[in-house]
């Protein structure tokens, strides 16, 4: 849950006359989920956010799924992947079902025109990389580390700095991405056991309200389609804005980790939950403390979820053949564990480097025709090696 937030002139009381310098009104924007029961900002224009001059339908957008084959785990080896395009031309997407699109993105470039996804809330892993997010509600700046979170109908663009290499996990639900329910008090703050708080959470830095008279691109991700508009003043036209609801960057090294004498089942990295599937983060932390602990994560079946692990950082302590921006898929109905020799050799370790997003979904995921081109076809078999 995001806290109250302002930036820039609002009027004293809402849904009141708000004057600019000529004695024209501001022109007020309440944006909010949840129809009006949930988090809600209101902005205020110069222009009116409905003056549109062009409207067309820039294409339309159909994954190439791949029939899944028989059941077996995957390794997807996206370290290949080459620098193209800006943060949304260059998304490779991976898998998706129902609830959420998984992707990985290495831009070069920055956005000429500003992003709107109409469905959800998106959030973006930079494993690399460093740059500002630019949106109505201002400028953010992010950097390696950092989840941005973006919430539906923010209007967005991506600046990265000049000769700074990117590298995304982009992570797209049908619905919207929150801190776990359990992290919070009744009156949504968080409570002293959350592995994270209100100070780690960073808004938008700046305002910088545009003036300038032209035409300006904004493309929405709606209804399996790109829709383009295209306006004649500047859409980051927003003179002041309060409320819950901007996108704001967490960074992964700002997540506690919760240890305890023997080991913690997953869900103790838990960083968000949305519908259909949750977000963990796997961050150093020390390993278990009773005598007779054993550090490495004992066999497991995930009866109702499919598993995907983003290798971003360290050696992982169950794993071998495991690269920088690997990612696994275990899907459910089968079971996983450690490779051999990583349980009996985990004993005594005293503590873990690895640094890997985890996401967890509630339904089958499907693979894309890019997935299966990097994909590790031996891996399935490397519990037998």
């Amino acid at each position: 849950m995001t806290y109250y937030y302002r930036l820039g002139t609002v009027p004293p009381k809402r849904h009141t006359q708000f004057r600019q310098s000529d004695g024209s009104l501001y022109h007020e924007e309440l944006m909010g989920i949840h129809g009006f029961s949930g988090i809600q900002s209101l902005l205020y224009h110069l222009y009116p956010p409905t003056q549109v001059h062009k409207i067309f339908l820039e294409k339309t957008i159909a994954l190439e799924f791949e029939d899944f084959g028989h059941l077996r785990h995957r390794h997807l080896r996206t370290h290949q992947v080459n620098q193209s395009g800006d943060a949304i031309t260059s998304r490779i997407p991976l898998m998706a079902n129902a609830d959420v699109c998984i992707s990985v993105a290495r831009p070069d470039q920055e956005m000429s025109y500003w992003y709107r996804f109409a469905h959800g809330d998106e959030v973006i892993f930079i494993h690399e990389g460093s740059g500002v997010l630019e949106s109505q509600y201002g400028i953010l700046p992010y950097c390696s580390g950092d989840y941005i979170v973006i919430s539906t109908g923010v209007m967005w663009r991506i600046v990265p700095d000049a000769e700074v290499a990117q590298r995304m996990l982009v992570i797209e639900a049908q619905g919207h991405i929150e801190p776990p329910a359990r992290y919070l008090n009744r009156y949504g703050q968080f409570l002293e056991h959350s592995p994270y708080n209100e100070r780690d959470l960073h808004p938008p830095e700046r305002l910088i309200p545009h003036d300038e008279i032209g035409e300006f691109e904004v493309r929405i991700k709606a209804r399996d389609r790109i829709t383009t508009y295209v306006y004649q003043h500047h859409p980051l036209d927003v003179v002041g804005w309060d409320g819950y609801l901007y996108p704001y960057t967490f960074n992964i090294a700002d997540f506690e980790p919760i240890t305890g004498r023997i080991h913690q089942p997953p869900p103790v990295h838990q960083t968000f939950e949305a519908p259909g599937f949750v977000i963990c983060s796997f961050v150093p932390r020390l390993f278990d403390y009773h005598p007779l602990a054993i550090p490495a994560p004992y066999n497991h079946s995930n009866v109702d979820s499919d598993e995907v692990l983003y290798y971003v950082e360290g050696n992982f302590m169950s794993r071998k053949g495991i690269e920088r921006s690997s990612i696994t898929i275990h899907p459910n109905g089968i079971p996983h564990g450690p490779h051999p020799g990583m349980y009996e050799g985990s004993i005594g370790q005293k503590q873990t480097d690895e640094l890997a997003v985890m996401i967890d979904t509630f339904h089958p995921l499907q693979l894309t025709r890019q997935a299966v081109e990097l994909e590790d076809q031996h891996y399935s078999y490397s519990w037998s090696d």
